[in-house]
């Protein structure tokens, strides 16, 4: 069902005055994400630009109880809070969430985060993707996309493509994996709403394009504009699997006709951690582009034949 706008809740979980970057992604992602969650949520939350949200010498914007984690330890700690509800008979009414960035869940979390999944422990975990380390100073990730200039990689940007976690964690047989962009604040709502009806079906897996502006090198007025550039090219589709079954959502299913999809170069040369490209590397986006959705069309056929 498509969330009416004038029927999003007015309560606010995290209050003005946090000390995220100007036009920083996550903070939309992390906003929305709490307002379809509700107030019975607990956060556990590893190193990462989320950590800053949380405040510091005791005070804090976030209006649900948060818990900090190492690096590595987040799914860990998530699946041992979900346990702990589950002795005292509160797993029901209120839900555990995991937030991490893309470098403790691609990289450094992916061996914590893999066992949780496989045991079937009763928690969200939430990979916001700003597709580089970008609290510690901006170094590359196993999700830095391919060209993409960062403090670590050489002066052509980077080498190689980027992992594919929503296949990775698709082979887990997850109840429900989604993707969403900070771009689209009501597919967002929707699916983390989804995700709490899903409690007591294991992890469920949901990761946020994030953008961020000194990171990517796009303008803090821009935050919005260039995450929609990134699902209207197809470069970042949205869409869910739910109990096995893949769904393209409703912002991207005009993407799988080619002919609707805009140009990834608009997209990539918003940003200055692109503006070195050659038009090698635009056709490296482009084939990248055509073979993910070639790829998404088989699954629905097959689907559809089944």
């Amino acid at each position: 069902m498509v969330i009416k706008v004038k029927d999003l809740p007015e309560e606010e979980y995290i209050l003005p005055g946090t000390r995220m970057c100007s036009g920083c992604g996550l903070q939309i992602a992390y906003r929305w994400a709490l307002k379809a969650l509700g107030p019975n949520t607990i956060v556990c939350n590893p190193a990462s630009c989320s950590t800053v949200t949380g405040g510091v010498g005791g005070y804090t914007p976030i209006k649900v109880p948060v818990m900090y984690d190492c690096f590595e330890t987040v799914a860990a700690h998530a699946s041992g809070v979900s346990a702990a509800l589950t002795a005292k008979g509160k797993d029901k009414e209120t839900v555990v969430v995991a937030w991490a960035g893309d470098g403790g869940t691609y990289d450094i979390g992916i061996q914590g985060l893999s066992g949780a999944a496989e045991r079937r422990s009763n928690f969200i975990y939430v990979c916001y993707n700003n597709q580089a380390y970008m609290n510690t100073g901006i170094q590359r990730s196993s999700a830095t996309p391919f060209g993409a200039k960062t403090t670590t990689t050489p002066i052509i940007g980077k080498a190689q493509v980027n992992k594919n976690m929503f296949k990775i964690m698709r082979a887990h047989g997850l109840s429900y994996i989604a993707t969403c962009a900070s771009g689209y604040p009501q597919d967002l709502f929707e699916k983390f709403q989804k995700a709490r009806e899903f409690n007591g079906k294991g992890v469920r897996f949901i990761e946020i394009l994030s953008s961020c502006p000194p990171g990517w090198g796009h303008k803090v007025n821009e935050s919005v504009e260039v995450t929609k550039k990134a699902v209207e090219s197809g470069y970042w589709p949205l869409m869910e699997v739910i109990e096995g079954k893949l769904v393209i959502s409703n912002p991207s299913k005009k993407y799988l006709d080619k002919s609707k999809r805009k140009d990834v170069r608009d997209y990539l040369k918003m940003q200055s951690r692109f503006k070195h490209f050659t038009e090698d590397d635009y056709k490296v986006w482009e084939q990248y582009i055509d073979d993910l959705w070639q790829e998404l069309k088989w699954e629905l056929e097959k689907q559809s034949d089944l």
